[in-house]
């Protein structure tokens, strides 16, 4: 049963990821959807975990759900990890340097937002 709710919410992110890359138009070659799409999905993975942190009766299945499911299925580390090397092989290494870097520490300030967004301190 667990594996249909990770499956049911991966499907769901990972049609709205396919969503954003027909409505976020790239511009000069930067990967705008997918770098949208990670940080979104940061934001979302700290939201849900600060939720689950937060609300110890929610169902376990719920967070398959959301944080393995759909997160899992939004978020776009391995097209993430494509593009970079793109970048890299085209010798655009000024924006494989922002990207990367960009869509690190946004990430990792998104998540923690989600998670104090939720009201979780610790």
């Amino acid at each position: 049963m667990n594996f249909l709710f990770v499956a049911l919410g991966g499907a769901l992110g990972s049609v709205l990821r396919y969503f954003m890359s027909l409505v976020i138009p790239k511009v000069a070659g930067f990967p705008w959807p997918t770098f949208v799409a990670n940080i979104l999905g940061c934001l979302c993975i700290g939201i849900f975990s600060g939720l689950f942190l937060k609300c110890d009766s929610l169902s376990p299945n719920l967070k398959l759900f959301l944080v393995t499911g759909f997160c899992g299925g939004f978020t776009t580390f391995s097209t993430f990890a494509s593009e970079n090397l793109a970048l890299l092989q085209s010798g655009k290494f000024g924006m494989f340097i922002a990207y990367a870097l960009a869509s690190f520490v946004l990430g990792v300030a998104a998540c923690a937002g989600g998670i104090y967004l939720m009201g979780y301190n610790r």
